[in-house]
C-alpha cells in the first residue's frame, strides 16, 4: 500500500496538524513532506519520554520550554550516522568514482562536494579523508570545499567541534585514524587544517535553493523519509546542484533513481549515480521542472551566456522574489557580500545584508509599492579584517513578458574609490575655499599694510628729507660709517670742507679717502668704537681744507647703536675749531698776563659776592691764598663798605643800567693794614656762568704824591 493510500484512509488529526504548523512557524522546520505515519511515530516516542498524553499537551510543552525542541529534533531527524557507513559503497567511491572525478579536472580546478543531511559530521569528515588520501593533504587544502548541511542546529554544532568518542571512530581504519585525528582526553579531534575546508550550515532541501556547481553530492538515507511528491521537488534540486558530470551518492535503502531520466547509474548496488544533463526552468511556484526538449541546445547556450554575463559583472546582484526569499546571487555578490550558496532560498530578512550596510527591507517594500527605482549612495560596509568599503545600492523591479513584476533586483556597486575621490575633492574644495578666504583676508591685510607702508614711506621720506636738512644746516661735519668703515652718510659741511660730494664718497672706505684730514690717525679709535658702546674722547687733528688753509679739527667718534645696543657702525662729528683754538690760545695768553699782573683782579659770584678766582697780585696784596678767599665775600675786606652798601653799588651793574662802577675805599689785608684802593667793577651777565670782575688798584702812592704836591705848593 502506498503512502498516499495510507494518508487517504487515515483522516488528519487536527491537533497533530496544529503541532506541525507551530513547529514550522516557530522554528522554520517544514515537515510537510515527511511521511505522516513515521513522523507521528517519532513524535509520540518523544511525547512518552516527556510525559505528554496527546499532541495538544505536547504543543503546550514546546511553547513553555524552548529547550524541548532540541530533544524533539534529535528524535524526529534520527541523526544516526557513522564514519564510512556501508563500507562497500565507500570503497567503490574511493576506487572508481573519486579517481574519475579527479581525472576529468586539471590540477588547479576546485572540487566542490556537498554532504546533505550531514548530521554530526561523520559523513563530511569521511569525504575529507577520502579526498585527502587521493590528492594529498596540501592539494586537498588548496582545492577542496565540502559543504555540509542539515536542519538540526545541535547536530551542526557538534559537527563543527569535530570531537568524537572512541566508540564513534571505531569504523575509521587505523591508518586514517592516526593520520587525521588527534587524541585528546580520551577523545578524538579531527585535524584542524582539514576541518577548515568543511563548511557547515543549516539548509532545508525542500524549501531552500540548492548549492550549485557540485562535483560530488552525498545525500544518504534522507529521501526515504520524504513523501513522493516532496521527493519530486528535491530530486530536481539535487540534479540542478551538480555539474554536468557530477555524481550523486545515495543510501542503500533509496531506490528512487532506478528509472529516473535525470540520473544514470554508475554503480547501482552502491547507489552511485551520474547526472544526465537537462535544461531546467523555474515554475511559477518556484520549483524546478524539465524544459521542453525542443530548442534545448539554444536555450542552454542562452542560459549559460546570461549566467556568464551576470557572473562577470563588477556589480553584485541579488534578487528577492515576491515572498521575500533570496533566489539569486551572482559571483560578485558571493565574493563581495559574503552571500553563499547556502543562503539561496533563505528569507532575505534573515540575512545580515538586509540591514547592513543599509536597512533594505523597507526600501524593497517601497520599490514594490511605488515601482520607482531607489538608489542609496556610498554606504559604509565593513568587511573584517580589511578596511571598510563604500557601496552604492540600486533597488528596482524585474518585469516579466506580461509586464508584471516578478522579483526585486538589488545591485551593489563598490564606490569606495569614487567616494574617496569625492571626499578628497570636497576636502580640496573646502581647503581651496579656506585658502581663498585666507588669501582675501591676506590681501586685505596686505592692502592695509601697503597703505601703512606707503604712509610710513611718506613719513620716512619726509623724515629723511628733514634729517638731511638738519645735517646740511649743521655747522659741523657728520660722517656715518658702517661696520666695514665704508661711508654711508656725508653732509654738506664735509662737501664744503674737503671738496668731495656725498655721491663721490658713498660706499667708499673712509680710511682710503684722500682728503685734508689725516684719517689714518683715526684707525685705532674707529676700531675701539666698533667694539665698544661708549664714545671715544674727542681727537684734535691738524688738517688742510679744500682751499689749502690750515685748520684745526676736533673729531668725536660715537658708536652707531641699534635697538639691541649693538654697534653697527661709527658716527664721526667733525668741528672746525681753528678760530676757537686761536681764541683759547689768546685767552690763555691774556690769562697768563693777568695772572702775573701786580694789579689785583677778583672774579666774584654776582649773587653772593664771594671770591671765585683771583690773580697772583691779589693773593700777594691781600695776604690770603685762594682757598681762604673763596670763603669770604669781597666786602668782608672793605671795612668802610658794609654789605648793603656794596650791594647798592653793584645793583646798576646787575640791572644793566651801567657797564662799570668805579669807587674808592679801603681794603684790609691779613698782614697789611688798611690801605686805599680804587675799585672798578664790571658785570659779564652774558657769560656762562655770569661773573662779576673787580680790578683793584692800590692808590697809596698816588695819595702820597698828592700830599707831597700840596705841601710843596704851600711852601712856594
Amino acid at each position: 500500500m502506498s503512502s498516499k493510500e495510507t494518508s487517504a484512509k487515515d483522516p488528519a488529526d487536527p491537533e497533530f496538524e496544529a503541532l506541525i504548523r507551530y513547529i514550522q512557524e516557530s522554528r522554520g522546520l517544514d515537515f510537510r513532506g515527511y511521511k505522516r505515519t513515521s513522523l507521528q511515530r517519532r513524535i509520540r516516542r518523544r511525547m512518552e519520554e516527556a510525559g505528554c498524553e496527546d499532541f495538544a499537551a505536547y504543543h503546550g510543552l514546546l511553547e513553555a520550554d524552548p529547550q524541548e525542541f532540541i530533544h524533539l529534533l534529535n528524535t524526529v531527524l534520527i541523526n544516526v550516522t557513522s564514519f564510512f557507513r556501508d563500507t562497500d559503497s565507500w570503497d567503490v567511491l574511493r576506487k572508481d568514482v573519486v579517481p574519475q572525478i579527479l581525472a576529468q579536472r586539471s590540477d588547479r580546478d576546485p572540487i566542490r562536494i556537498w554532504s546533505a543531511g550531514c548530521a554530526s559530521g561523520e559523513e563530511p569528515y569521511s569525504l575529507a579523508m577520502l579526498l585527502a588520501e587521493a590528492l594529498g593533504k596540501d592539494a586537498f587544502i588548496n582545492r577542496v570545499k565540502i559543504y555540509a548541511t542539515d536542519l538540526d542546529d545541535a547536530a551542526l554544532n557538534t559537527a563543527r567541534h569535530a570531537i568524537y568518542s572512541p566508540r564513534d571512530v571505531e569504523s575509521v581504519p587505523p591508518p586514517l585514524l592516526e593520520r587525521y585525528f588527534e587524541r585528546t582526553n580520551n577523545h578524538y579531534v579531527f585535524q584542524r587544517e582539514l576541518r577548515k575546508c568543511v563548511i557547515f550550515g543549516r539548509h532545508n532541501l525542500v524549501t531552500d535553493a540548492p548549492i550549485s556547481r557540485i562535483d560530488l553530492l552525498v545525500c544518504r538515507n534522507l529521501l526515504i523519509y520524504l513523501e513522493s511528491d516532496t521527493q519530486n521537488i528535491v530530486l530536481p534540486r539535487l540534479h540542478y546542484a551538480l555539474t554536468s558530470d557530477g555524481v550523486l551518492f545515495l543510501g542503500k535503502a533509496e531506490t528512487q533513481l532506478a528509472r529516473s531520466k535525470m540520473f544514470e547509474p554508475v554503480n547501482l548496488k552502491s547507489r552511485i549515480f551520474r547526472k544526465v544533463p537537462q535544461e531546467w526552468r523555474r515554475s511559477l511556484g518556484g520549483s524546478l521542472t524539465i524544459a521542453p526538449e525542443h530548442n534545448n541546445h539554444r536555450q542552454s547556450f542562452q542560459s549559460r551566456l546570461m549566467e556568464g554575463i551576470v557572473d562577470s559583472s563588477a556589480t553584485a546582484y541579488l534578487s528577492v522574489n515576491g515572498d521575500g526569499i533570496l533566489v539569486f546571487a551572482n559571483a560578485m555578490a558571493r565574493r563581495l557580500l559574503d552571500v553563499g550558496e547556502i543562503d539561496i532560498g533563505r528569507p532575505f530578512q534573515d540575512l545580515s545584508i538586509s540591514y547592513r550596510p543599509a536597512e533594505l527591507r523597507s526600501r524593497i517594500e517601497e520599490v514594490q509599492k511605488t515601482g520607482r527605482v531607489v538608489r542609496i549612495e556610498h554606504q559604509e560596509f565593513a568587511r573584517p579584517p580589511g578596511e571598510p568599503m563604500r557601496l552604492s545600492i540600486e533597488i528596482s523591479l524585474l518585469y516579466g513578458r506580461d509586464g508584471k513584476p516578478f522579483a526585486t533586483l538589488l545591485g551593489f556597486t563598490d564606490t569606495s574609490r569614487h567616494f574617496q575621490v569625492q571626499q578628497e575633492l570636497e576636502a580640496a574644495q573646502e581647503s581651496l575655499e579656506t585658502t581663498i578666504e585666507e588669501l582675501q583676508s591676506s590681501n586685505e591685510e596686505l592692502e592695509v599694510a601697503n597703505e601703512e607702508l606707503r604712509r610710513q614711506g611718506e613719513e620716512s621720506g619726509e623724515f629723511r628729507r628733514y634729517s638731511e636738512s638738519i645735517l646740511r644746516s649743521m655747522d659741523v661735519g657728520i660722517i656715518v660709517l658702517d661696520q666695514n668703515l665704508r661711508v654711508r652718510s656725508w653732509n654738506r659741511w664735509g662737501e664744503n670742507m674737503w671738496g668731495l660730494r656725498a655721491e663721490e664718497v658713498q660706499d667708499e672706505e673712509f680710511l682710503d679717502l684722500d682728503i685734508g684730514l689725516p684719517v689714518h690717525r683715526l684707525r685705532l679709535d674707529l676700531e675701539r668704537v666698533l667694539h665698544s658702546e661708549a664714545p671715544q674722547t674727542p681727537v684734535m687733528l691738524n688738517a688742510v681744507d679744500r682751499r689749502g688753509r690750515a685748520v684745526t679739527c676736533r673729531v668725536r667718534l660715537s658708536p652707531l647703536l641699534y635697538e639691541a645696543r649693538e654697534a653697527r657702525g661709527v658716527v664721526l662729528i667733525i668741528e672746525d675749531v681753528t678760530e676757537q683754538t686761536r681764541t683759547e690760545a689768546f685767552a690763555g695768553y691774556l690769562g697768563r698776563i693777568i695772572g702775573e699782573s701786580l694789579n689785583e683782579v677778583y672774579f666774584l659770584d654776582p649773587s653772593s659776592f664771594h671770591f671765585l678766582l683771583v690773580n697772583r697780585g691779589a693773593e700777594t696784596k691781600l695776604g690770603y691764598k685762594l682757598e681762604h678767599l673763596k670763603q669770604l665775600a669781597v666786602h668782608d675786606l672793605m671795612p668802610e663798605v658794609p654789605a648793603e652798601r656794596f650791594r647798592a653799588l653793584v645793583a646798576p651793574l646787575l640791572s644793566g643800567d651801567k657797564e662799570e662802577v668805579v669807587f674808592e675805599t679801603v681794603m684790609q689785608g691779613s698782614q697789611r693794614g688798611p690801605h686805599p684802593v680804587e675799585v672798578c667793577l664790571q658785570h659779564f651777565g652774558g657769560e656762562q656762568p655770569p661773573i662779576l670782575v673787580a680790578i683793584v688798584h692800590d692808590t697809596t702812592e698816588r695819595q702820597h704824591l698828592g700830599a707831597e704836591g700840596g705841601e710843596k705848593a704851600e711852601v712856594e
